[in-house]
């Protein structure tokens, strides 16, 4: 019963995931494109507005969680943090080497390049440290 409760919450907090990503980049095309704003200001805007966003819903929908919302924050914050310098550790690590400069797909005109390989396996890293780190620590 546990493992199809982790499953549930991991599936949860992949849609929550989802919701981010569009929140993030709408933020940031209305405050870069529409609004005019600063690219560098309309990026740190999207991601605080993905990590209010991420926040509410994995505390409220995803682990359901009954506590303070002022601790949580902090610990999620902090999670936050480390889940991704895990993934930039590996996005670095990756692409400092050999790994970097290899074309890994090509459909048509689309090739995946090393850069984009370790973007995306740093994405799950992060999601996996991210998940486990707030049902352990944040939401516990």
């Amino acid at each position: 019963m546990q493992k199809r409760k982790t499953a549930i919450q991991f599936v949860k907090y992949v849609m929550v995931g989802c919701l981010n990503t569009a929140i993030t980049l709408g933020v940031i095309f209305v405050c870069k494109s529409l609004l005019n704003i600063n690219p560098y200001i309309a990026n740190a805007l999207g991601y605080i507005a993905g990590l209010v966003n991420s926040f509410i819903w994995n505390k409220n929908w995803v682990f359901k969680s009954q506590k303070g919302y002022s601790r949580e924050a902090i610990k999620f914050i902090v999670g936050f943090g480390l889940c991704y310098g895990a993934q930039f550790l590996v996005l670095f690590l990756l692409n400092s080497t050999q790994f970097g400069t290899y074309e890994w797909l090509i459909l048509g005109s689309f090739t995946l390049s090393g850069y984009g390989v370790a973007t995306l396996l740093g994405n799950i890293v992060y999601t996996l440290a991210n998940f486990a780190y707030n049902r352990l620590i944040t939401f516990k």
